[in-house]
C-alpha cells in the first residue's frame, strides 16, 4: 500500500472517501448520507462543519472530527511530500503511529457499490479486500474438519480459516486428508465435472482402502500448489448448483472396477455437502467431502485395482486409463509399481490384522468425563459471585423453542431482560415471546427499529423505544402473525437484506447503549443453528471485544457442532467449551438458575382494594403502568431467603454510609434482620397531614399535595418512602420514575387506582411520591389528574390522588411557614428526641460496622456541623497522594457534586479516567475498587440508575464533597484552574458511555443558574461556579477564559456565547460582549432570549455612556452625544427583533423585549432633554417637544444627529405601542403565578418582579417627558389648566398622571394613595361632552374605565358619568368588532351586562351586544395564549357581577383582599380552589348569585332567548358531569364572562 499513500486525497473515488471515513470511527448513516451526495476526494477537501451539520444532519462531534482529521491528513502529506521519504518510510511510520489512530488514506477501489451490497457493506467489502491481500502469508485461524463419518451432524467451515495440513495414515482409524481447491472444475459442464470428481475421489478411495486407512477427501480447500495467493488447507469453498451431480459421479465406481463393486460402494461414503460460511459474500458456498471407510470385514484379503476416468477433449467423450493398484504414500497417493506389486500383496494379511486391531482399540477407550454442568451453568450467569446481580441486563438470542422447553421457562420470567432477538417468525404465536407476554410487557421491534435518526439523541432514542422500560423483543426474521413489511426469507437472502441492521443494532447497543460489563449475552440454541444466528454471535464477540459477558446454553450436541465449528475461529476451542453448558435439558437449567436468582420466580404481588381486601398485580398489567414505581402489600416479600442472609449487612451500611433507602431496608428492618430505620419527627407531620387529608370532607378536591422540603442529604426521601412503606396496605403507593411526560404518569396513576376495582366511584386514593421535580412538573400533573378525574366523573369532594412532592431546598423552614398546612421541613438540625435516638442507633451500629461504613449516619448524628465536617475531611486527606490520578478523580467529582445537584460521574467514565482495562469482566467491580485510593473508597458512594442499573459514583454528601474541594485546593489551585482541567480533559469529554450526563453535568457547571425554587441558597445571574470566579477569585478575566474554552470544547454552543456576552456587559467590555452576543443571535436567530442579550449588550453600553455625561466627564452637546444616542436606537431596534421573535414563538412567553424598550426610550428621553439645546432655554422643554413630534429640526442637532432624526421622531409612538401592548398582557392574565418558584428554562435578562407597579411608573415618566411643562399644574391645587392643550398634550398629562392605559388606571384599585383626586384631576382633561369629542378607541377606553375606578373607590363623588352615558359612548368603537382592541370588547361585556330592572327586549339587545363581543374575544385569548398550558397562564378577574344597580353592580376583586387575608398567594389559591372562600357571607352579600344549567359538560346561563350563552367555568373541576340546573357568580375577564363557585341547585 505504500504507494497509495503517495496518491493525493483529491483523487480519491466516493468509495475510497467512504473507507476512509470509515478509518477514523464515522458512524455508518453518515458515511452513507455522503457517499449518496457523491462526496469524492475532491469535494471532501472544500467541506466544512456547516454543510456537514445542513445537509449531512451530523452532530457537531462528528462533524468536528471529520474536518479535524482532513486537515490532519493534508498536513502529514504536506510534509512526507516536502521530506522526499521513500515510500516504505512512510508506511513504517504509518504502521507505528498506527495506535495514534493517524488518519489513513485508503486503498483505490471500483467506484461504485454493487447491485446487491449497500453503501455501507460495500465499504466494509473493500477495507476486508484490501486487508485479505495484505496478509497474504499472515496466519490465519485454524479449524478442525468436520467430525468424520457421523449422520446427522450439522456442521459448517468458515471462509479463510485453515484445517490441518494433508496428511498420510496415522493409526489407520483417524482419518488422512486430501485437499483439492475444484475451484475451475466446478464451473465445468455436468459431465466434465462428474468425471474429474469420480477421478478424484476414486484415486483416494483406492489409496486408502489398499493401506487399510481412514480418509476423507475435501473439494474447495486449497492445495498450496494450486494457488500462491492462499494458504495450504485454506477453505475456500465452491458454488453447488446441484448436489445429485456429486452423488451421481460416483457411479463411475461400477465402470472403474472390475470387481469387488459392491464392497467399494460400502467403503466410499456419500459425499457431505459442508456449508461454508463468508461474512461477506452473499452466495453460497459448500465445501464437498467424501469419507472413506475400509472396515475390515469389507475389505479383509483384498487389493483393489482402479481405472480412473479421464475428459478426452478431442473425442468428446470419457476414456478410462489404464487399470492401477493406488496406495496412500505420506499426503499423497501414488501408484504401486510392477516391481513392488508382489511385495504389496503378501502384506495384505499384515494390514489387515493391523486394521483390526485398530477397529479392536477403537471401542475400548475410557468412558467420558461428566462435567459439573450445574456449577458451570451457575458461575457464568453470576460472574463468579453466589447471586445473579439484581441490576444486571441480559440480552437473550435464541431461535425456535421445543413446545417441551417453553412449560421451563420461570428463570428467563425473573431475568432483567434488555432484548431478545428471536430468530423465530412464530415466536409471537406459539413460541418463547407468546409464553413470556403471558408474565410480562414486551415491545415487538425489528432490527430496523434500532436504526437511529441522525438527528437523535440516545437518550431520544432509548426513550421512543421504551428500552430500560419493558423488554424490547426484536424478530430478526421477520413475523409470521405481522401485517407489516416483516416476513421471513431464507438465509441467504437474509444476509442479503438484513445482515446490515443486524450489525448496526448490535453495535448500537454494545457501543452507545450499554457499557460493557452491565449486561450478559446468552445464546439458547434450542433448535439447529442457521447463519444468522452464527453472524449474530460474531457481531456480538467483536463488539463486546470479547467472549467474557457471552454464554452459550444447549441440550443438543448435534446443534451445538455447528455452532462451535464457527465460534472456535473467533476464541478457540478452549474458550467456547468455557462459555458453553452443552447437553443440559431446560428442565435442569431452570430449576439450577433459579436458586442463583435473588428473588423468587413468578412470585404473586397483591395491592389494596376499596373493601378492605386484596387484589392480585398481575406483572405485565405492572410493566405498563412503567411510569410508576408500584408499592405492594407483600413488597419484597418475594425475595430469598438465601439472598437475604447473604447481603443484608451490605445492603445496611450502604444505606448509613449515605446510598439512598431502599424498600429492602424498610423490609429488613420490618422483620428483624436488622434495626428499625429511625423515624424523623417529620414523617410524624407528613402522617398527621396525611390524616387530616384522608378524613371525609364535601369540599376534598380530587387532587391534593403534600410538599417535603429538605437540606440536600438530610434524608427527606428517607421520611417520604416510610410514609408510603407505612401506608402501603391502605393506599395504592407508587413512585413516579423520573424522565416521564406528566400526560403519561397521569395516565397510569389513573390506571393504578382503578386496577381490579368495580366502580371507579369507589376506589382507594393513590399516594404518589414526586422526587426533586420541580413546581411546573408538579403543577402539571395536579392538572392532568384533574383533567383525567373530570373526564371520569367522578364525585366531586371524593379524594383521587395525594401528591407527596419531596424537594430540596436551603431553607425549609421558611417553606414550611409559607403553608403551615401543606409543607414539611426536614433539615440537617436534630431535635431533642431525635438526637436520643441518634445516639442509640449510632452506638448500636458502631458495634457492628467500622464507623467508615456507615459514614453518612455518623455526620447527620453530629448534624453537619461545620467542625465536624471538617476536622473529618482533614482527617480522611491526611496521608493523600495529591498527584495521582486518582485523586484527580476526587477533584473532578468534588467539584461537580459542590455546583451542579444531583450530579455524578459514571463508572465508565472513571475507568477511562483511570486507563484500566478490564480483562475479566467478571472481577470489574473490584479492578475498579482496586485501583482506587483509601480515601476514594472512603468518599466515593457507588450509585446505580433506577432506570438504566448503570454504575456512577458521587462523594457521599455535598458538605463534604464542598469540604474535600476546599482542603484539597488549599492555596495553591483555585476553583477556575480545576475546572479548566476538567473541560480539557478529552479521555472524559469524548467517552462514549453516559456522555449525555456527563456533558450536561459540565453544562450547568458553566450555565445553570441558581434558584431557590430549585432548592439552592439565592437566585444568581451567572452559574455558582462563574460567580465564585468573579467574585472570591476577583477574577472576572478567568471565568472569561473559561466560558470561552466552554465555548469552543461545546462545538461553539450559542448559549455558551450568549452567556460570555452576558458576563462581558457585566464587566463593561462592551466591545467584546457584542462581538459574543452577535456570534450567538447569528446561530439562533429566532431565539428571542439570545436577541434580549443583544439588546442588553447595547442598553448596558448606552447606560455607561449616560453615566459618563451624567458625571460631567463629557459635555452634553449634540456632538458629544450622538454615540450614546446611536447606542440607544441599536438597543431598541434589537429589543424590537426580540419582540418580534418572541411572538412568533409559540411555545413560551417572552415579554423582556417591550419592557426592555421602555427602559431605554425613558432613558433616551432623559437623555435629550437634559441636552444643552433644549436645557439651557427658557421654552426649552416645548422646543424639545417640537423636535420629537414635528418636522422641525434645531440647526444644532441637525448635523450632529442627521443619521437619526427620523428614528427618533418615531419615539413617541413606538413608545405608546409598546406600553399598550404590556398593558394589554397583563390584562389578560394574573401576574402573581408561580412568582416566587416559576423558572423557564432560559430566563430572560432582568424579571421584572412587580409589572403592574413598573408599568404604571413607566407609563407616568413617559408622559412626563412629553408634558412637563403643563402637568406641574395639575399637581398643584388650586392651578387651573391652560386652555390651549391640545389633545396630544392632554393625552401625555394623562399618561403622566397615571391614566396612560386600562392597568395604570385599575391598579389604582390597588394602590389607593391619592387615587380619587388623581382620578378626577384625569377626568377633568377630557371634554366636557365627551361624545360629540370624537374620541379614539383607547381614549374611549381609559376614559370610561376611570368612571368605573373612581366609582368603585368612592360612589359618591359627583365627577362619575351615569352607565347610561358610557354605554352611549361605546357606540363610538367600531361596528365591526376585529377592528375593536381587546379593552373595548372587555367593556362591552361589562357595561352592556343586562340590569335587573330591563325590559325582555332590552335584555336581549345587551345580550346580542355582549355575546359578539365574547366570539371576538375568545379568537384574541387564543392568540395571546399561544401553545401554553393553560395553568401558566391563569385568566385574571378583574371584577364580579355584584348585586347594585348601573356601575355599582361591579366589584373588583381588591374588596375580597381583606376577607381573604392569607399568608401566600398558593395558600390563597388553593382556599379559592377548595370553595372555602367563597362559603364566606361577606362575599354571598357583595355578590350577584345567577342561575343557569349544565349540559354534557358545558355551563349556560338562564337568560338570553335567541341563542344560548354558555360560559367558562373558571374552576373546571367544580362542573357538574350530570345535567343540573346549576348557580354561580360571574366575573369578567379579557376572554368573556366566567362562572365561580357553581352550585347545584337542591
Amino acid at each position: 500500500m505504500a504507494d497509495k499513500f503517495e496518491q493525493s486525497p483529491e483523487n480519491w473515488t466516493e468509495s475510497q472517501v467512504s473507507t476512509w471515513l470509515r478509518s477514523i470511527g464515522v458512524k455508518e448513516q453518515y458515511i452513507k448520507k455522503l457517499f449518496e451526495e457523491e462526496v469524492d476526494g475532491q469535494i471532501l477537501l472544500t467541506l466544512d462543519e456547516d454543510f456537514l451539520k445542513a445537509k449531512i444532519c451530523m452532530k457537531s462531534g462528528p462533524a468536528h472530527l471529520v474536518i479535524k482529521k482532513r486537515d490532519e491528513l493534508l498536513d502529514f502529506q504536506k510534509k512526507s511530500q516536502e521530506k522526499k521519504k521513500p515510500t516504505s518510510c512512510i508506511n513504517n511510520k504509518l504502521e507505528q503511529n498506527n495506535d495514534q489512530k493517524l488518519v489513513q488514506c485508503p486503498p483505490a477501489t471500483s467506484d461504485s457499490p454493487s447491485g446487491q451490497v449497500s453503501v455501507s457493506n460495500q465499504g466494509v467489502l473493500e477495507e476486508r479486500q484490501t486487508a485479505q491481500k495484505q496478509s497474504v502469508l499472515a496466519s490465519k485461524e485454524d479449524c478442525k474438519p468436520r467430525p468424520f463419518d457421523q449422520e446427522g451432524i450439522d456442521y459448517i467451515y468458515v471462509k479463510h480459516r485453515v484445517l490441518q495440513p494433508e496428511s498420510g495414515a496415522f493409526n489407520l482409524i483417524s482419518p488422512c486428508h486430501e485437499f483439492k481447491s475444484f475451484a475451475i472444475a466446478a464451473a465445468l459442464d455436468r459431465g466434465r465435472l462428474q468425471a474429474k470428481f469420480a477421478k478424484e475421489v476414486l484415486k483416494f478411495a483406492t489409496g486408502c482402502m489398499n493401506i487399510r486407512s481412514n480418509g476423507t477427501i475435501h473439494f474447495g480447500v486449497m492445495d498450496s500448489k494450486e494457488d500462491a495467493g492462499y494458504v495450504h488447507g485454506e477453505v475456500i469453498g465452491i458454488p453447488v448448483k446441484e448436489r445429485d451431480i456429486y452423488v451421481d459421479a460416483l457411479d463411475f465406481i461400477e465402470r472403474s472396477f472390475s470387481s469387488n463393486k459392491e464392497q467399494i460402494r460400502k467403503c466410499v461414503r456419500p459425499p457431505r455437502f459442508v456449508e461454508v460460511m463468508d461474512r461477506d459474500s452473499t452466495e453460497k458456498m459448500y465445501v464437498v467431502e467424501v469419507d472413506i471407510v475400509p472396515s475390515i470385514s469389507i475389505v479383509k484379503s483384498k487389493v483393489f485395482a482402479v481405472r480412473l476416468p479421464n475428459f478426452k477433449e478431442s473425442s468428446n467423450k470419457i476414456e478410462f486409463e489404464k487399470e492401477a493398484t493406488l496406495r496412500r504414500v505420506g499426503s499423497k497417493t501414488e501408484p504401486v509399481n510392477d516391481k513392488d506389486l508382489g511385495d504389496f500383496y503378501q502384506q495384505v494379511k499384515d494390514r489387515d490384522a493391523q486394521r483390526e486391531e485398530a477397529e479392536k482399540n477403537q471401542f475400548l477407550s475410557a468412558p467420558g468425563f461428566c462435567q459439573d454442568l450445574g456449577r458451570k451453568l451457575t458461575m457464568l450467569t453470576t460472574s463468579g459471585k453466589k447471586f445473579i446481580e439484581k441490576e444486571k441486563w441480559f440480552i437473550f438470542v435464541t431461535n425456535k423453542f421445543k413446545l417441551d422447553d417453553l412449560c421451563h421457562i420461570d428463570w428467563l420470567l425473573n431475568m432483567n431482560i434488555f432484548c431478545v432477538f428471536d430468530f423465530d417468525p412464530d415466536s409471537k404465536i406459539s413460541g418463547l415471546c407468546s409464553k413470556y407476554l403471558q408474565h410480562h410487557a414486551a415491545n415487538m421491534h425489528s432490527l430496523q427499529s434500532y436504526r437511529m435518526p441522525c438527528d437523535t439523541s440516545i437518550k431520544e432514542f432509548t426513550n421512543n423505544l421504551h428500552l430500560f422500560e419493558q423488554t424490547s423483543w426484536i424478530f430478526c426474521n421477520g413475523r409470521s402473525d405481522f401485517k407489516g413489511s416483516e416476513t421471513p426469507c431464507d438465509e441467504m437472502s437474509w444476509i442479503k437484506t438484513k445482515m446490515t441492521f443486524l450489525r448496526e443494532s448490535v453495535s448500537l447497543i454494545c457501543k452507545q447503549i450499554l457499557p460493557k460489563g452491565a449486561f450478559q449475552v446468552i445464546f439458547l440454541l434450542t433448535s439447529p443453528v442457521e447463519k444468522p444466528l452464527l453472524h449474530t454471535f460474531y457481531e456480538f464477540f467483536t463488539d463486546m471485544e470479547g467472549h467474557e459477558d457471552i454464554i452459550c446454553i444447549c441440550e443438543s450436541q448435534e446443534n451445538f457442532q455447528k455452532w462451535q465449528s464457527f465460534a472456535e475461529g473467533s476464541c478457540g476451542t478452549d474458550i467456547v467449551n468455557n462459555f458453553s453448558v452443552v447437553g443440559m435439558k431446560m428442565s435442569h437449567v431452570n430449576a439450577t438458575v433459579q436458586k442463583v436468582q435473588p428473588v423468587k420466580a413468578c412470585a404473586s404481588k397483591y395491592l389494596p382494594v376499596f373493601v378492605k381486601g386484596i387484589c392480585l398485580l398481575e406483572t405485565n398489567k405492572e410493566e405498563q403502568m412503567g411510569s410508576l414505581e408500584i408499592l405492594t402489600v407483600n413488597h419484597c416479600d418475594e425475595t430469598s431467603k438465601d439472598f437475604i442472609n447473604e447481603e443484608k449487612a451490605n445492603i445496611e451500611h450502604q444505606f448509613y454510609r449515605g446510598g439512598r433507602v431502599t424498600w429492602l431496608n424498610f423490609w429488613l428492618a420490618e422483620h428483624k434482620y436488622v434495626g428499625e430505620v429511625i423515624e424523623r419527627d417529620a414523617y410524624e407531620e407528613v402522617s398527621r397531614l396525611l390524616k387530616d387529608v384522608l378524613k371525609c370532607n364535601a369540599d376534598q378536591t380530587p387532587v391534593t399535595s403534600i410538599n417535603i422540603y429538605h437540606h440536600p442529604g438530610s434524608g427527606g426521601s428517607t421520611v417520604a418512602r416510610l410514609v408510603l412503606w407505612n401506608n402501603r396496605k391502605d393506599l395504592r403507593c407508587a413512585v413516579v420514575k423520573p424522565s416521564y411526560s406528566v400526560a403519561v404518569v397521569a395516565q397510569h396513576a389513573v390506571d393504578l387506582r382503578e386496577y381490579e376495582e368495580k366502580d371507579p366511584q369507589k376506589c382507594l386514593p393513590v399516594l404518589l411520591l414526586i422526587e426533586d421535580s420541580d413546581k411546573e412538573y408538579l403543577d402539571d400533573l395536579k392538572n392532568e389528574l384533574d383533567v383525567a378525574i373530570n373526564s371520569k366523573r367522578i364525585q366531586y369532594g371524593t379524594l383521587c390522588f395525594i401528591l407527596l412532592s419531596c424537594r430540596r431546598s436551603h431553607d425549609p423552614e421558611r417553606r414550611c411557614k409559607e403553608s403551615a398546612l401543606q409543607n414539611v421541613s426536614v433539615t440537617h438540625k436534630l431535635s431533642a428526641e431525635e438526637k436520643r435516638k441518634f445516639a442509640g442507633k449510632r452506638q448500636a451500629l458502631e458495634e457492628r460496622y467500622e464507623p467508615q461504613f456507615i459514614l453518612t449516619f455518623v455526620l447527620m448524628s453530629e448534624e453537619f456541623t461545620e467542625d465536624y465536617v471538617q476536622q473529618f475531611v482533614e482527617h480522611l486527606l491526611q496521608d493523600i497522594d495529591r498527584r495521582s490520578v486518582v485523586t484527580r478523580l476526587i477533584h473532578y467529582v468534588a467539584l461537580l457534586n459542590t455546583y451542579v445537584q444531583n450530579s455524578f460521574i459514571s463508572q465508565s467514565h472513571c475507568e477511562a479516567l483511570l486507563a484500566l482495562t478490564m480483562y475479566m469482566e467478571r472481577f470489574r467491580h473490584h479492578e475498579f475498587e482496586r485501583s482506587l485510593s483509601d480515601q476514594a473508597k472512603l468518599v466515593f458512594l457507588h450509585l446505580r440508575d433506577d432506570k438504566t442499573h448503570i454504575e456512577s459514583i458521587r462523594i457521599i454528601h455535598p458538605l463534604v464533597a464542598k469540604e474535600i474541594l476546599q482542603q484539597l485546593l488549599g492555596d495553591q489551585q483555585t476553583h477556575s484552574s480545576l475546572a479548566m482541567d476538567l473541560l480539557c480533559e478529552s479521555v472524559l469529554f469524548e467517552h462514549r458511555f453516559g456522555r449525555e450526563e456527563y456533558l450536561s453535568f459540565l453544562r450547568a457547571l458553566f450555565i445553570r443558574r441558581s434558584r431557590i425554587s430549585k432548592g439552592d441558597e439565592y437566585d444568581s445571574f451567572f452559574s455558582p461556579l462563574i460567580e465564585h470566579v468573579c467574585e472570591i477569585e476577583k477574577n472576572p478575566d478567568k471565568a472569561i477564559e473559561l466560558l470561552k474554552e466552554a465555548f469552543e470544547c461545546f462545538h461553539k454552543d450559542p448559549f455558551f456565547a450568549q452567556q460570555l456576552a452576558r458576563l462581558l456587559y457585566t464587566y463593561e467590555k462592551f466591545e467584546e460582549a457584542k462581538y459574543w452576543a452577535e456570534t450567538a443571535a447569528k446561530q439562533l436567530p429566532n431565539n428571542s432570549y439570545i436577541l434580549d442579550t443583544r439588546g442588553q449588550v447595547y442598553r448596558k453600553w448606552f447606560q455607561a455612556k449616560c453615566k459618563a455625561i451624567d458625571n460631567g466627564s463629557i459635555r452634553n452637546t449634540a456632538q458629544n452625544t450622538a454615540d450614546a444616542v446611536e447606542t440607544a436606537l441599536k438597543a431598541l431596534e434589537c429589543f424590537q427583533e426580540c419582540e418580534r421573535a418572541a411572538d412568533a414563538d409559540m411555545e413560551n412567553v417572552n415579554s423582556s423585549g417591550y419592557f426592555a424598550e421602555v427602559e431605554v426610550g425613558c432613558s433616551l428621553l432623559k437623555l435629550i432633554s437634559s441636552l444643552q439645546v433644549f436645557a439651557n432655554r427658557a421654552n426649552g422643554h416645548s422646543e424639545c417637544m417640537k423636535y420629537l413630534l414635528t418636522d422641525y429640526i434645531p440647526e444644532e442637532l441637525e448635523d450632529a444627529w442627521e443619521p437619526f432624526h427620523g428614528r427618533l421622531k418615531k419615539l413617541h409612538k413606538t413608545l405608546q405601542d409598546a406600553l399598550e401592548w404590556i398593558s394589554e398582557d397583563l390584562s389578560y392574565f394574573q401576574t402573581d403565578i408561580g412568582a416566587d418558584e416559576e423558572e423557564i428554562r432560559e430566563s430572560p435578562e432582568e424579571k421584572i418582579s412587580h409589572p403592574l407597579t413598573w408599568l404604571s411608573k413607566k407609563s407616568s415618566e413617559y408622559g412626563k417627558y412629553f408634558s412637563e411643562a403643563y402637568s406641574t399644574a395639575l399637581l398643584h391645587p388650586g392651578k387651573s389648566i391652560p386652555n390651549n392643550l391640545t389633545p396630544l398634550q392632554k393625552r401625555m398629562i394623562i399618561y403622566h398622571l397615571g391614566g396612560g392605559n386600562i392597568t395604570s388606571i385599575l391598579s389604582k384599585l390597588t394602590d389607593q394613595r391619592d387615587a380619587v383626586p388623581l382620578l378626577e384631576n384625569i377626568l377633568s382633561l377630557y371634554p366636557s361632552n365627551p361624545i360629540k369629542a370624537k374620541f379614539g378607541q383607547r381614549d374611549i377606553v381609559n376614559y370610561i374605565v376611570a368612571h368605573i375606578t373612581l366609582n368603585c373607590l368612592s360612589p359618591q363623588v359627583p365627577k362619575v358619568a351615569p352607565l347610561k352615558t358610557l354605554q352611549a359612548l361605546c357606540h363610538q368603537f367600531p361596528a365591526d368588532k376585529k377592528k375593536c382592541v381587546p379593552s373595548a370588547l372587555f367593556l362591552l361585556t361589562l357595561l352592556f351586562w343586562p340590569e335587573d330592572n330591563d325590559t325582555d327586549h332590552e335584555k336581549e339587545n345587551k345580550y346580542e351586544i355582549v355575546q359578539s363581543a365574547v366570539e371576538h374575544m375568545e379568537k384574541g385569548y387564543w392568540t395571546k395564549m399561544k401553545d401554553i398550558p393553560q395553568r401558566k397562564r391563569r385568566l385574571y378577574t378583574h371584577f364580579f357581577l355584584g348585586n347594585g344597580n348601573g356601575l355599582d353592580k361591579f366589584v373588583h376583586k381588591k374588596k375580597f383582599e381583606r376577607v381573604t387575608k392569607v399568608v401566600s398567594v398558593s395558600e390563597k389559591r388553593m382556599k379559592w380552589f377548595r370553595g372555602e372562600a367563597w362559603k364566606k357571607p361577606e362575599i354571598a352579600e357583595m355578590l350577584k348569585c345567577v342561575s343557569g344549567w349544565t349540559e354534557d359538560g358545558v355551563v349556560y346561563l338562564e337568560g338570553p332567548q335567541k341563542k344560548k350563552f354558555s360560559i367558562l367555568p373558571l374552576h373546571v373541576p367544580s362542573v357538574p358531569h350530570s345535567n343540573e340546573n346549576i348557580t354561580f357568580y360571574l366575573g369578567f375577564t379579557f376572554r368573556g364572562p366566567v362562572a365561580c363557585n357553581i352550585v347545584v341547585k337542591k
